[in-house]
């Protein structure tokens, strides 16, 4: 997530018709989606759950409301990173906005699997393929994507998204040797790499290409007049929340069956309880993510985007523009952040502390360790509230000083 990637680089904004208003609502929108995914990794760091906030048999609404309002946040990064791209490229030649995306993806997969790995574990060897992994494997595809016709682009992303769910039933066994590959493209799980290495694959290539894709297309929106993008926005906005509505209530498609995806339920039916019933709706898979997943996600966000470029906004906001100029510097010092915090915190509770530095929640919580959800917030506004000073300090930074090597950041 380089704010090169999710943001137009300088000067783009003067360049635009619709003026610098409409960048600073996906700034806005980047920081939301920051602040909020902080939550899913505070609580991973400081639950005291012993089950998935999904797990239907336990589960409630605060647990896992908790949960699924970060599920908006991995489908925007790529969404914006698209748009971004698309941006980025309006004033270069395709060459130069190809080895921008290579490059980029390239050392995103490498921060994966050094200084993001090591945040989660504390370990050397503890990264596994997670979003920045995803987000840079798409932006090097991409690098060849973006040769294409705009239109061309359009049509594949939206087929990729649309018809992947095809694939579930793909196992990677079907594919023998290959097996790691296939389950790095489309299959949540563990994997065996070549020389014997063995890592977890959470987030897949496919259909998080198409979805990088699909936000490059729609970068050509912000090329249109305000009041006609604004309508589109909340047309397609409305669309893909009812097609979600209509394809959960009736499990006609786009979610894949009990025992094929990830840690969601399926199929939706109505539970024996109001509260069941509605988590079991909104419980859809998010690794690999299903269209309906997509769908419930990119909805409202299309929605809440138009919002932002139509209205007038409270000042507080400007905290969120802060934070969605810097987007990976947010991303990997919240992690380094969330987990000294809980190192800290673990004493004053009389709490274990060993495992956190070998390998966290990842290699399994002690059951004596842990705080409910009103800590776990506490946690997170603390972390948001230290976070903006330094973000606030490199987004100045970033605006003052040119350096090429500031784009990586």
């Amino acid at each position: 997530m380089t704010s090169s990637t999710l943001s137009p680089p300088v000067g783009v904004s003067s360049t635009t018709p619709a003026g610098a208003g409409r960048l600073a609502s996906l700034d806005i929108m980047r920081g939301l989606v920051m602040v909020i995914m902080a939550i899913d990794h505070t609580r991973d760091f400081f639950t005291n759950v012993p089950f998935a906030p999904e797990d239907l048999r336990f589960t409630y609404y605060s647990l896992f409301f908790t949960r699924w309002i970060t599920h908006f946040c991995a489908p925007l990064f790529f969404f914006l990173a698209g748009t971004g791209a698309y941006f980025y490229g309006r004033c270069r030649t395709p060459q130069a906005l190809s080895h921008f995306l290579w490059t980029r993806g390239l050392w995103l997969i490498v921060l994966e699997f050094t200084v993001i790995g090591f945040a989660w574990t504390f370990l050397v060897r503890g990264g596994f393929f997670g979003v920045i992994w995803a987000l840079g494997a798409s932006m090097v595809i991409m690098a060849l994507v973006v040769r294409l016709p705009l239109r061309w682009i359009a049509i594949l992303s939206t087929l990729m998204i649309a018809t992947h769910d095809l694939l579930d039933r793909v196992r990677p066994r079907q594919f023998g040797s290959y097996a790691w590959l296939w389950t790095i493209l489309h299959v949540r799980g563990g994997v065996l790499l070549p020389f014997q290495i063995q890592k977890f694959v959470l987030f897949q290539i496919v259909p998080w290409v198409g979805v990088m894709a699909a936000g490059y297309a729609f970068g050509r929106l912000y090329e249109l007049e305000s009041g006609r993008r604004n309508r589109i926005l909340v047309q397609m906005g409305m669309a893909l929340t009812i097609a979600f509505i209509v394809l959960r209530a009736t499990n006609l498609y786009g979610n894949p069956p009990v025992g094929l995806g990830g840690v969601s339920q399926g199929d939706w039916h109505v539970q024996p309880t109001v509260e069941k019933t509605i988590i079991l709706f909104l419980d859809v898979e998010k690794y690999p993510p299903s269209l309906q997943f997509l769908l419930m996600t990119m909805g409202p966000s299309l929605l809440l985007l138009a919002w932002l470029e139509r209205s007038s906004l409270p000042r507080w906001t400007s905290v969120l523009v802060t934070f969605g100029r810097v987007p990976l510097f947010f991303y990997v010092l919240h992690l380094y952040l969330i987990h000294l915090l809980a190192i800290a915190v673990a004493p004053l509770f009389h709490q274990p502390i060993n495992w956190l530095f070998h390998g966290a929640f990842f290699g399994g919580t002690p059951d004596d360790y842990g705080h409910g959800l009103p800590f776990v917030y506490l946690m997170w506004i603390v972390t948001i509230v230290i976070l903006y000073f330094p973000c606030r300090w490199f987004a100045a930074l970033k605006q003052r000083r040119k350096d090429w090597w500031l784009s990586y950041l």
